[in-house]
């Protein structure tokens, strides 16, 4: 089988697009709003890469007819809508517009991933609609809870994860298993780091950010400087010898005092998000600390990407598969 394309919308910094990457899927183009996010996109992939600095509204899909893959991390439905109809009351729900494009390209799979608020029970009758849309494109479905802990990462981030499959594809794709390794500790991934500029206290400290971190938060750009999240991952970082009131430019000195928690760097974040470092990231210190706090991570990414492939390449399509308008009929494997 050839290359696999994949279509990135919402792509942010690019944490599930380089999972993807990883996985083995070529893009066809990333898709991002936010400059800086797609200042950080061509700071990495810019030779490689189409990068689509619009609105997903604008994106004519009929232009990426035949990609195999179109995935995204679209912006999670405020919850003023849950029970609403699909799409009637807020223009920052972007399914319908990833709905859309899913029709127009008619892609062998889908994969939208989200904030784990998603599965609550207000949003049971949002949901049944998104399938409902889904199913009649000839997709079969599903629906989980991912955990980024158990594909290597050190951090809790559950997101909430939709895979959509055409046949005859869809009989073989199967969540990724989680891995059978323990995700390193937060002093393990950052050791290197914290003791960068000689401070005396970084071992000691290592020591005790012996566990993994609370789901990193980015916030949104109505709030003011970057800071690690709500008080009771405040709590949590705490607990692993972490100052979650900022983010530092830096980390500790020779002489940050030994009886003080110190704050995280960007790339210090970054890197318990799964990123490598050689990814870079665009922006002042408070915007490519956003952008790393919203990232999808590239090691859950991989791990969903890998197991799309596998379905992808296991089938080999009958006569007609390939028209997804003559699928409308598969059956359903849907939360």
């Amino acid at each position: 089988m050839g290359e696999l394309t994949c279509l990135e919308i919402c792509a942010g910094a690019g944490g599930a697009s380089l999972g993807l990457e990883q996985a083995g899927f070529s893009h066809a183009a990333a898709v991002e709003l936010d400059p800086d996010a797609c200042e950080t996109l061509r700071l990495n992939r810019g030779s490689e890469w189409k990068i689509i600095e619009d609105d997903v509204h604008n994106v004519d899909g009929r232009a990426f007819s035949g990609v195999d893959l179109l995935s995204g991390g679209v912006p999670c439905p405020p919850f003023s809508i849950a029970g609403k109809q699909l799409g009637q009351e807020d223009d920052r729900d972007l399914f319908p517009q990833a709905l859309r494009l899913v029709a127009e390209i008619r892609p062998r799979a889908v994969l939208l991933e989200n904030v784990r608020g998603l599965a609550a029970r207000r949003f049971d009758t949002y949901r049944a609609q998104v399938l409902e849309q889904l199913h009649s494109l000839g997709y079969q479905t599903w629906w989980d809870i991912v955990h980024a802990s158990e594909h290597g990462v050190p951090q809790l981030r559950p997101r909430f994860v939709l895979v959509a499959i055409a046949g005859p594809w869809a009989a073989h794709f199967h969540w990724p298993a989680p891995s059978a390794v323990p995700p390193p500790t937060v002093g393990q991934v950052l050791r290197d780091l914290i003791a960068e500029r000689g401070w005396p206290g970084a071992d000691a400290w290592c020591e005790r950010a012996h566990g993994i971190a609370p789901t990193i938060v980015g916030g949104s750009k109505k709030h003011g400087g970057p800071d690690l999240g709500p008080t009771r991952a405040r709590e949590a970082w705490k607990l692993l010898g972490v100052n979650g009131l900022g983010v530092a430019y830096d980390p500790p000195a020779a002489d940050f005092p030994l009886d003080q928690m110190p704050k995280l760097t960007t790339r210090m974040v970054a890197r318990i998000q799964g990123f490598p470092d050689s990814w870079e990231f665009s922006g002042r210190k408070t915007a490519a600390y956003r952008q790393v706090g919203n990232a999808f991570p590239p090691p859950v990414a991989r791990a969903l990407g890998d197991a799309i492939r596998r379905a992808l390449e296991t089938a080999s399509p009958a006569p007609g598969a390939t028209d997804l308008g003559h699928h409308a009929s598969l059956a359903v494997a849907a939360d």
